[in-house]
């Protein structure tokens, strides 16, 4: 087993790549939502991203982005500046929580494959992006110019319910459908998703975390934890076994996040207690 500090250095080493929304997201999804936590001071928030590496510039902008956003509730008392959770980050949180812990979080829902193809004016490129994104979250890959597939039933409606506000003009159609004998779906997917990326990726997670015991900073490591797997979450698309080779490495990823959260996580919240308690924030509403 590595020494303590191979494990600290596992864990910084993966700082370049995680970006402050993202550390943001799983901070809130695994310490703030559902918890007795009504509001998190921005001098905690910056602190906390500033042990990963961000710069407070980066997390102050980060925080004003996802106000304007409505992910964010910023709430003023004199000079404090602390940051909730809105009705839309709720939502987001949620549905993204249930895959985060999932029992297997890397295999299809259902059989078969969802299709959707959608247009969005030309001049509505911000909506998008946030269409793209949310299938990507979903599963999807782009099979072709407009098309984009995912494997299984995937929900397409709930996939973008967090965007309901934004899709008014945007065209969208969403199909089951099946492989015909003799016809495999297996170029669709070498066409629509690159299997070494998604292999290096869960390679990366691995690297990164398999070989770490314990914390002695789990606050910090817990949101650096949780970044890394909503990102793996976004990279592997959940596509059926039959696809994927022998050693494929999901269920090692999966094993590594489900024996790390449970260390990581009574302590990580007691932390955050500890933190808003020094700085006079009420913990409940």
């Amino acid at each position: 087993m590595p020494a303590p500090q191979d494990s600290e250095e596992r864990v910084a080493a993966g700082r370049a790549s995680r970006r402050p929304e993202q550390l943001l997201l799983a901070f809130l999804g695994e310490l703030v939502l559902d918890a007795d936590v009504e509001r998190v001071p921005s001098a905690v928030l910056i602190g906390l991203l500033g042990e990963l590496g961000v710069g407070d510039a980066a997390t102050r902008a980060t925080l004003s982005r996802m106000s304007r956003r409505d992910l964010l509730a910023k709430v003023r008392s004199g000079r404090e500046v602390a940051y909730g959770l809105t009705p839309a980050s709720e939502a987001v949180l949620r549905e993204a929580r249930g895959r985060v812990l999932a029992d297997e979080p890397f295999a299809p829902v259902g059989t078969g494959w969802t299709l959707v193809t959608f247009s969005v004016p030309e001049s509505q490129r911000d909506a998008r992006h946030r269409v793209r994104a949310a299938l990507t979250w979903a599963g999807f890959g782009l099979l072709r110019d407009g098309l984009w597939i995912a494997p299984g039933e995937v929900d397409v409606a709930s996939a973008l319910r967090p965007l309901d506000g934004e899709l008014a003009d945007v065209e969208l159609s969403a199909f089951r459908a099946y492989e015909i004998e003799g016809f495999s779906a297996a170029r669709a997917v070498r066409s629509a998703w690159r299997l070494d990326e998604i292999r290096a990726h869960h390679l990366r997670f691995l690297e990164t975390w398999a070989d770490v015991e314990g914390s002695a900073h789990p606050l910090r490591d817990m949101t650096a934890l949780g970044a890394d797997w909503l990102a793996l979450l976004r990279a592997d698309p959940r596509l059926p076994a039959e696809h994927l080779s022998a050693d494929w490495p999901s269920g090692r990823s999966a094993a590594t996040f489900r024996r790390l959260r449970q260390g990581f996580i009574g302590a990580a919240r007691a932390d955050l207690a500890g933190l808003l308690g020094s700085s006079g924030v009420p913990s409940s509403a």
